[in-house]
């Protein structure tokens, strides 16, 4: 049977072919599809986690109670699940576990750019690479072959171009069908190999040098790593999606494909070397395959090229290849046609939080909202100019508060870190008046232990949280306050007023998200006490509210002025024409924002007419 498949959805069928019965993670592009397509199979239990490390601690229980699990995040989540991903390769696994990394070269959806083979590395365990959708369904097979081969988890990294492309997959008839764990091993207490005393764990990492030998020698043989023998002028060594852009600038090469770049076939890498005049190694983002090839004693002195040719940031493409190839007269030219332009120039389309997105109002508060000048420190007749509230902000849809026209966001690094900047700027000493905001997803996922910190602190932070009932950037999965599951069935809800109030906040306000005055009052309000506030500033996602709102805003336009107070909200439902503004009733969702802010009273909300919805 043969189906056209996303490489998302194709790791998740493999899991389910392959056994597995359990699987957790976080979502993230581009992993997000993975969990999302593998909860629909019978039989398995699959959920989303508050944070990568809880995954990953669920699903190395899992394994090690005897269950195959497959555990899914991207590039950054990885950084969060370092500590039990670490811990694990020491423990070992017992069952089968296959850790699913998306790296995101390019930086499409992420924060930062980082190139996940390093982990696998660093942690001493086996890392696979599939180039394509039917790698993907194969891969995640060996993966837990290897897991319970060797007991070790398995990292199986991907990236946004293998995840979201689409090719063929051959598997057996019954592939859906599987309903049965590929293993059912039961779990032998020894806490000499689980319990990471420091005498325990020197014991382990002797353990661990061992089965990285046996594992490079597996490499050396495995059909995963294959040559493709052909013209012998340049060989390409290459791992992933990289191999796909190889295959496609150099058709006529010998290509050593490496399925499973670590540990690394030393042997076979220098076997493939010696058969080849010129070597150039193909690989996205650091230098992972060309830094080991350079440390082979036998090569050196042989012509090797990596990243003296090709770039280390961001996404490659087969024309990239040739190109810089052509360039650097590796191969003779000429380099690849660029690629034409559109014939009409496509107007921009800058990111924009949605049409009544309830995150909007705070923002537009925090935006118009100033320090007090300092008149007294200032010599006589001195203009102070005044300076806008610091606002920490997060990851989330709700990090679009930054861009124009709101600009009401001053710093976002990662998951969790609004609450403890905004304390360390506290404890600096910042003069001026400072508010952290963090969506409920990303509070949930790691704000609350920011949160404690400033109870213990015995700081006046004030954090603003916006809940929106769903994880929203990663496509509105649900999270621990959703009161849902995965499946969509009911699930006990985690209550966010009880969790700050549980840590010590005592003041903890709910606020309508659509009462802009409200809002702007108790934000207010909270930066002028003497101890932590937290406000929950709540309303829907948009993209969760089904079929159009019952009511529209209307300008009147003999009263509107054209002041485009309005458009300073940033609602894509509201532009300029001809002087004036207009709203477009398909967009509208009735959120009455605009009309809170329109100084001439223009704008009213009206009945949604039957041909507008």
């Amino acid at each position: 049977m043969k189906r056209l498949l996303l490489g998302n959805e194709a790791l998740a069928l493999g899991a389910r072919a392959a056994g597995v019965t359990i699987a957790t993670g976080y979502p993230g592009t581009p992993s997000t599809e993975i969990l999302e397509h593998f909860a629909r199979y019978p039989g398995v239990s699959a959920e989303w986690s508050v944070n990568e490390k809880v995954a990953l601690e669920v699903g190395a229980g899992a394994a090690l109670g005897g269950a195959r699990t497959m555990v899914t995040m991207k590039h950054v989540g990885l950084n969060v699940a370092a500590d039990p991903f670490f811990a694990a390769a020491y423990t070992g696994t017992n069952a089968g576990l296959v850790l699913i990394c998306a790296d995101d070269p390019g930086m499409d959806s992420s924060q930062g750019e980082q190139d996940s083979r390093n982990y696998a590395k660093f942690a001493k365990v086996p890392l696979l690479e599939p180039s394509d959708s039917q790698e993907c369904f194969d891969m995640v097979a060996v993966a837990l072959q290897l897991s319970e081969e060797f007991d070790t988890p398995v990292v199986l990294r991907t990236t946004g171009r293998v995840s979201h492309s689409q090719s063929v997959v051959e598997m057996a008839e019954d592939a859906f069908e599987v309903s049965e764990p590929g293993s059912a091993r039961r779990f032998v207490p020894d806490p000499t190999k689980y319990v990471m005393l420091p005498a325990n764990a020197r014991r382990r990492r002797l353990a661990l040098e061992e089965r990285l030998g046996r594992l490079r020698e597996y490499a050396e043989s495995s059909p995963i790593n294959h040559v493709l023998w052909q013209d012998r002028r340049l060989g390409i060594v290459a791992d992933g999606v990289a191999y796909q852009y190889a295959r496609e600038a150099f058709p006529e090469a010998s290509i050593l494909k490496l399925g499973m770049p670590y540990p690394f076939p030393n042997r076979l890498v220098t076997e493939f070397a010696a058969g080849v005049e010129m070597l150039l190694v193909v690989e996205e983002l650091d230098p992972f395959l060309e830094e080991q090839i350079r440390a082979l004693p036998p090569l050196a002195g042989k012509r090797i090229h990596g990243k003296d040719v090709l770039p280390n940031i961001g996404e490659l493409s087969a024309a990239v290849v040739r190109a810089r190839a052509v360039e650097h007269g590796l191969v003779p030219g000429p380099a690849p046609a660029p690629v034409a332009p559109a014939p009409l120039p496509l107007p921009p389309r800058p990111p924009v939080l949605c049409a009544g997105c309830p995150h909007r109002t705070t923002f537009h508060a925090l935006s118009r909202m100033y320090v007090p000048p300092d008149l007294a420190a200032a010599p006589e007749g001195t203009r102070i100019p005044r300076e806008r509230v610091i606002v920490t902000g997060d990851i989330g849809c709700y990090t679009l508060g930054a861009l124009p026209p709101l600009s009401a966001m001053d710093t976002c690094t990662c998951m969790g870190a609004s609450i403890g900047t905004a304390l360390g700027m506290e404890m600096a000493g910042y003069r001026g008046r400072v508010v952290a905001v963090i969506g409920d997803g990303t509070f949930y996922h790691s704000g609350i232990t920011g949160l404690v910190d400033v109870v213990a602190a015995g700081a006046a932070t004030t954090v603003v949280i916006m809940d929106n009932n769903t994880t929203a950037m990663t496509g509105g999965n649900v999270n621990p306050g959703s009161g849902l599951h995965l499946d969509g069935s009911p699930a006990p809800r985690v209550d966010l007023e009880s969790v700050c109030r549980g840590v010590g906040v005592k003041d903890v306000v709910v606020l309508d998200a659509y009462n802009l005055e409200a809002v702007r009052a108790e934000i207010e309000r909270a930066l002028g006490t003497d101890e932590p506030t937290v406000l929950i500033v709540r309303g829907p996602c948009q993209l969760r509210v089904r079929g159009p709102s019952a009511e529209v805003a209307l300008v009147e336009p003999a009263t509107c002025n054209g002041c485009e107070n309005c458009l300073r909200i940033g609602c894509p439902a509201l532009i300029r024409s001809e002087g004036k503004v207009v709203v477009l009733p398909d967009m509208c969702t009735g959120c009455n924002l605009c009309v809170q802010v329109c100084p001439q009273n223009a704008i009213s909300l009206r009945a949604r007419e039957r041909s507008q919805s």
